[in-house]
Parts: structure tokens; C-alpha cells; sequence
């Protein structure tokens, strides 16, 4: 069935790799980029020029373990992906960080490891790959993208930003 876990306005779409190699290091840089990347247009409609904490906008996290994708061949092989035991551990250690970075109730998640569907709705469209430079010089890493969302989101199951439905 569907049901609705999380759901956002204005605000940004995290997708979160997290690696086998990531420390907590790695996580503190992450937060510290996902909630001042100057994204947003400021008052006077200037591009590029506030973050989503200056706009007071919301943040919507989702794990996702494929970004930390390797091929092999045509198949995809997520050994380098940090297993789900410890992933979620670390995962949450990351929201309960933006949480008291920024405003608790503005930041949003999912079910961790819910297989889910997610429409993301992509204003701009501005999407921002991040990596982590506190570890190894690995370019899969660490790996969040940004979605930029300027409509509300749903969300079932887990997580997405801007128009998201996941379901479960």
C-alpha cells in the first residue's frame, strides 16, 4: 500500500551514498555543505545567492545506497556501499546533526532501506553532486546530490524533494 512518511515545500532533496571508507569527518562536512550551498535566489530575486537554512526552506534526506554504485561490466556492483547495519546508524547521526544545525522540524526522512518509488519534481533544474574531500580521494565517496525544489513534496515509504512520492 502507499502510505505517506515525509513530505516538503520549498526546500532541497538529498540523496545520500554513503561508503564503506566515510568517517564521521565526512559527515560533518557533508552537513555543513547540504545546509549552506547557496542554491537559492535571494529577496531581490539574485541567483546562487542564499542557502536553504537563510531561506528557511526544508530539507528532505534520502539514503541511497546505489549512488555508490560500480559497474561491472553492465551490472551494477555496491560493494563499496557501507552495509546497511552500519549505514543506518550513521545515517541518522547525519539527521540528528542537521537537526541541531538548523530547524528540527524542517528536516525530513524516510524509511531507511524501504524499497520505495520517489518523483522528484526538479526546479531549474539544478541538481549538485557532492563528495566528500575528508576521506579518500575515491570520487564515488560520500556521494549526496541536491535536488532543488520550489514545489511541495510527498512522500511514501521514504524520501524525496520537491513533487516526491515514495511508496512502499
Amino acid at each position: 500500500g502507499e502510505d505517506q512518511v515525509s513530505s516538503i515545500g520549498r526546500g532541497i532533496c538529498v540523496l545520500l551514498g554513503i561508503s564503506v571508507d566515510d568517517t564521521q569527518r565526512d559527515a560533518e562536512y557533508m552537513v555543513r555543505k547540504i545546509l549552506n550551498l547557496r542554491l537559492f535566489e535571494d529577496e531581490n530575486g539574485r541567483a546562487w545567492a542564499k542557502s536553504v537554512m537563510e531561506r528557511e526552506f526544508e530539507v528532505l534526506c534520502v539514503s541511497q545506497f546505489t549512488l555508490q554504485c560500480i559497474l561491472k561490466g553492465n551490472k551494477p556492483d555496491f560493494h563499496s556501499a557501507m552495509p546497511a547495519e552500519l549505514a543506518r546508524p550513521f545515517y541518522n547521526s547525519i539527521l540528528e546533526s542537521m537537526r541541531s544545525t538548523y530547524k528540527p522540524e524542517l528536516i525530513k526522512d524516510g524509511n531507511f532501506g524501504a524499497y520505495m518509488q520517489v518523483n522528484i519534481l526538479n526546479d531549474g533544474p539544478v541538481t549538485v553532486e557532492l563528495t566528500s574531500p575528508a576521506g579518500p580521494t575515491d570520487s564515488k565517496q560520500f556521494l549526496f546530490e541536491a535536488v532543488k525544489a520550489e514545489a511541495p513534496q510527498d512522500i511514501s515509504g521514504s524520501l524525496t524533494k520537491t513533487k516526491a512520492r515514495t511508496e512502499v
